[in-house]
């Protein structure tokens, strides 16, 4: 049972782990030199502007007084020469910056890509598809302004914001003071709105995964939509879902903005009182306040307010990026369950004796779908599952790969317990053809080879060949190099199937699992097919699931599945004998065949 669908929220955490910033941090580490350098450059070039103002003072209350005019060309030059080496450094740190913040990106997807390849099959059955696909991208994506240029900005403001003080003070202590009357408010401000702006972006990305969710599912299920014609149905559903993203954007960016306008009415209320304390005290008979040092200092208020509106701005990115972070070392950190043994070894060669000694498992806990079973196969030999739909034969053949872990009991190949081996080794060894007949984008060539990379073009064309997908393969315009899209909507059912079982072909596989492989094939390929299995099947330890019993009928021994247990085993012929479970199934099949 999925454990959330596009339709339900994800869980709140109520407080962020400061850890996970600290995660964040080992991200960054590997830059810090090439970041300090940044930090370095703006630095110097903000201690540079700050003479700006001062140059501009002078040029007031004593040049322009002294008609003076190689020292105004003096000042006006060193202020050009100052904006041009700003511009310099800025250039180079927005480049340096943006290699940094991608480079950041980059080794966080990987690590989360890396991870999702080597969680289970359980992860998976639990979630939608498409919820796990934003927090790869869109989640990841939303880090990279605050990776890019908030923090190297962050640094650079507060020592910018320390300098301009400094520079407040030396024009006037008065005016300074008024200036920073401003702070207390804003920090009111800021213990106000923040836990409501942090809960406000963990709804906003909870609505933009359920919308990507709902999205990635309606994209999978289009032929299936348009065959029921639920176009209309599902507009409503999307609707609604978009309705609830865009509702939930705009609550959490309301808080964003609060801030902005915060700052500039704080900012405007207390350069209003410089200005009119200082023309008051300016104008006082023993005032030692100039015009110079009015037009100086409030060049330095506008320069005080631009840091504090940076850091509001990041501090906005941080709470944002804080939910995504969440959710992106929440799927890091979930649990790879099946996993190689502290000390596991490589699987030796296999033979293909398989055997299950009281193997128990379940999907969901007090829920069990196997109980203790117990069955031996002798290498080189063919066996097939039957029973009922949700018995629980594809979960016996998925146990042997080691997709899951059994609750309880051993599964061994050649004497060797399997949680013993390394799941690398053990799988190599293997080859499953599954249900679905999963087909990735590129050419069949590609697809076919999947199985063994190695693999030479003849080696792939004999491949298709034994399994009869030759002759539809060749019939198209590029033949093995057509290229297929993904899942392989151009070719049929059963197409796919038979490129699948090619691929399983190709990786040579001492033990051969097929998982309702001939499903969707017709009946005159199937008897083609046959005597390709017949060889493929040849001299290795074989597991067949199927529900045409005609398939099977050859197998060494069948097992029917049912009630958590294998009721009944034997041959085609020796299950008929005893009137079973299997002879009812046969009997259903063969009466509805002659209907």
């Amino acid at each position: 049972m999925a454990r959330n669908k596009y339709d339900m929220d994800e869980i709140l955490e109520d407080s962020f782990d400061v850890s996970q910033l600290k995660r964040l941090a080992g991200y960054i580490k590997p830059y810090k030199n090439k970041m300090l350098l940044v930090i370095i450059l703006l630095l110097s070039s903000s201690a540079l502007t700050m003479l700006i103002p001062i140059f501009f003072k002078q040029i007031m209350d004593s040049y322009i007084p002294d008609k003076d005019m190689g020292m105004i060309i003096l000042m006006c030059v060193f202020t050009t020469l100052i904006a041009l080496y700003t511009a310099i450094t800025w250039r180079f740190k927005i480049q340096t910056m943006s290699i940094i913040g991608q480079s950041i990106i980059h080794s966080i997807r990987t690590d989360i890509f890396c991870h999702l390849q080597e969680l289970p099959f359980s992860y998976y059955d639990d979630r939608p598809h498409g919820k796990i696909q934003v927090r790869v991208v869109n989640y990841v994506n939303s880090l990279s302004d605050l990776l890019s240029n908030g923090i190297v900005n962050t640094i650079t403001d507060l020592c910018n914001l320390i300098f301009i003080i400094i520079f407040m003070l030396i024009c006037d202590v008065r005016l300074t003071l008024i200036c920073l009357c401003g702070l207390p408010l804003l920090a009111l401000v800021v213990v106000f709105i923040k836990k409501k702006q942090r809960r406000a972006w963990q709804i906003q990305s909870n609505k933009q995964s359920n919308l990507n969710a709902y999205i990635a599912e309606s994209i999978n299920g289009i032929r299936v939509t348009q065959s029921f014609v639920r176009e209309d149905e599902n507009t409503d559903i999307f609707n609604n879902l978009s309705q609830g993203y865009r509702k939930a954007w705009m609550h959490a960016v309301r808080f964003n903005f609060t801030m902005g306008p915060s700052v500039d009415i704080i900012s405007a209320i207390t350069t209003s009182f410089v200005y009119v304390l200082g023309i008051k005290w300016m104008l006082m008979p023993d005032a030692t306040l100039t015009v110079g040092t009015i037009i100086a200092f409030t060049a330095y208020i506008g320069r005080f307010w631009a840091p504090i509106n940076t850091l509001a701005g990041f501090y906005n990115s941080l709470l944002t990026a804080i939910s995504y972070l969440e959710r992106i070392f929440e799927t890091i950190d979930e649990p790879v369950l099946v996993k190689d043994a502290p000390n596991a070894v490589s699987m030796p060669p296999i033979k293909g004796t398989v055997e299950f000694r009281d193997v128990c498992f379940s999907y969901e806990e007090g829920h069990r779908i196997l109980n203790k079973i117990n069955f031996t196969t002798k290498e080189g030999e063919t066996y097939a599952f039957v029973g009922p739909t949700g018995a629980g034969k594809s979960t016996i053949v998925n146990l042997i790969s080691r997709f899951y872990n059994v609750d309880s009991g051993q599964i061994l190949i050649d004497g060797t317990d399997i949680s013993t081996v390394t799941i690398r080794s053990l799988r190599e060894q293997m080859g499953v053809m599954m249900q679905d007949s999963f087909i990735f984008s590129g050419t069949i060539m590609d697809n076919i080879r999947y199985g063994n990379r190695e693999a030479t073009d003849e080696q792939v064309i004999q491949a298709a060949k034994t399994v009869c997908a030759h002759d539809f393969i060749s019939a198209m315009e590029n033949g093995y190099y057509t290229e297929v899209n993904e899942r392989g909507s151009r070719l049929s059912a059963g197409q796919r199937q038979l490129i699948s079982f090619a691929r399983a072909l190709l990786a040579d596989p001492k033990i051969l699992i097929l998982d309702e492989a001939t499903s969707s094939i017709d009946t005159e390929t199937e008897i083609l097919l046959q005597k390709g299995l017949n060889r493929l099947l040849e001299g290795r330890t074989s597991f067949i699931i199927a529900h045409r019993l005609s398939t099977i009928k050859n197998a060494d021994c069948i097992m029917y599945i049912d009630k958590g247990g294998i009721l009944e085993r034997g041959s085609h012929d020796e299950l008929l004998a005893q009137k079973g479970e299997y002879y009812n199934l046969y009997m259903s099949q063969f009466d509805f065949l002659k209907e």
